[in-house]
């Protein structure tokens, strides 16, 4: 199962065990039972970015999924079904109706 985490400072669905900084998960499926067994891996893999940085600045500043995915962020599985709606979804210049048009 794959997981988008988002730095937040507000609501906050679990916070790394080293320096605290809070994230908001994004769930590619609804079973708790999967959820619940995600989230110890999600917390050992924010202990692992601090292997030389014990500071916030270990955890990547933009949205970042686990397991990691070589993809954009915002077409994960993972955001998509997760329902992050802040991530801006562009459409490429040849699928956007308005760039074809301006570029006419």
């Amino acid at each position: 199962m794959q997981v988008l985490l988002r730095k937040s400072e507000e609501k906050q669905d679990v916070q790394c065990n080293i320096c605290g900084q809070g994230f908001r998960l994004y769930w590619e499926r609804t079973s708790l039972e999967e959820q619940a067994s995600m989230r110890g891996i999600v917390l050992d893999e924010l202990v692992q970015h601090h292997a030389v940085d014990k500071s916030r600045a270990a955890h990547p500043h933009t949205p970042f999924n686990l397991p990691s995915w070589p993809g954009p962020p915002q077409f994960s599985g993972a955001a998509l079904l997760g329902g992050l709606s802040s991530i801006r979804r562009v459409a490429p210049p040849e699928l956007d109706y308005a760039y074809s048009k301006a570029a006419k």
